[in-house]
């Protein structure tokens, strides 16, 4: 599978500004989060997550509704979608 397009859009004292898109099926690569963060969709779509300690989830995503996820979590991330798929992720330094 191919990977996500990463871009770094803000990394200063206080926060990294991250975006991904993602074409149909495209995956992060695994990682493991070190600070907490959240997640702002900016198109509708359908996450699978690989995650670590919960094994296989799946994640609906809705445009603009955002959600926040501690630091530490060890996962890769696939779009589930047949479409194009973005998303903000905001890490807040400590």
């Amino acid at each position: 599978m191919a990977l996500a397009k990463h871009t770094v859009l803000i990394d200063d004292e206080r926060v990294v500004v991250n975006r991904f898109d993602f074409g149909p099926g495209d995956e992060t690569g695994h990682h493991v989060h070190s600070m907490a963060y959240v997640i702002v969709p900016l198109t509708n779509g359908r996450l699978r997550i690989e995650d670590d300690a919960a094994g296989e989830i799946f994640a609906d995503l809705e445009q603009g509704i955002p959600y926040s996820r501690p630091e530490g979590v060890s996962h890769n991330v696939f779009n589930d979608t047949d479409a194009p798929l973005s998303f903000l992720e905001v890490e807040m330094k400590p």
